[in-house]
């Protein structure tokens, strides 16, 4: 999947040609439609004790934004999508089960270069991580498997590639701290360390 995205985010960079302000001021919303993918870091952490490396997956949904600015440049953000879907592995077991998750993340950003052709954009902010459907397969078939939600800190950053006075196209990337408690069978195993890179691309509205 992150070899598909590739080609789209290097697409919405050649929308760069000259193209007018895209300036963000007090009162002005946005809407963006896009596409991101939840990459989870490499190492997720271990259960039973340290027996068990979890491996968690990727996936790639639809996303919907929207920012509130409160001042020029300055923008409240939330960040909503489609429920993601990843499988959960142990290394050296198999694939265990899969998960759904939704991310709602809530930031603080500015941006910079309002007028110009090209504008950055950096956030902090906080997320909020619900687990659901959970489901197991392999050694795990038949046991009841349980994440807990998580809250934690975001950080954002962004290129905007203006194509008119109230569109641009967005390229972007966040990191979220996702941790979640792992049950089974009612049994606490330990934490899973998701800490994803969030990354995709999105067309930008303002209104």
């Amino acid at each position: 999947m992150k070899q598909k995205l590739l080609p789209v985010l290097f697409a919405a960079g050649l929308t760069v040609a000259a193209a007018p302000a895209f300036a963000q001021s007090a009162g002005d919303w946005t809407l963006g439609l896009g596409v991101h993918q939840v990459d989870p870091k490499s190492d997720n952490g271990t259960l039973a004790g340290g027996t068990l490396p979890l491996s968690v997956g990727s996936d790639a949904k639809p996303s919907l934004t929207f920012e509130y600015f409160i001042r020029d440049n300055l923008g409240i953000e939330v960040l909503a999508a489609w429920p993601f879907q990843h499988d959960i592995s142990v290394k050296g077991v198999g694939r265990v089960g899969s998960t759904k998750h939704l991310p709602p993340t809530f930031s603080l950003q500015y941006h910079f270069n309002d007028k110009g052709v090209v504008s950055p954009l950096v956030g902090v902010g906080l997320n909020y991580t619900t687990f659901f459907s959970e489901d197991t397969r392999g050694a795990l078939e038949g046991a009841n498997l349980e994440l807990g939600d998580s809250w934690g800190l975001a950080a954002h950053a962004g290129l905007d590639f203006r194509v008119s006075e109230n569109a641009a196209v967005r390229v972007d990337v966040r990191w979220i701290d996702i941790d979640s408690s792992v049950r089974v069978d009612g049994a606490r195993l330990g934490t899973a360390s998701i800490d994803p890179l969030v990354y995709g691309a999105a067309y930008v509205m303002k209104f």
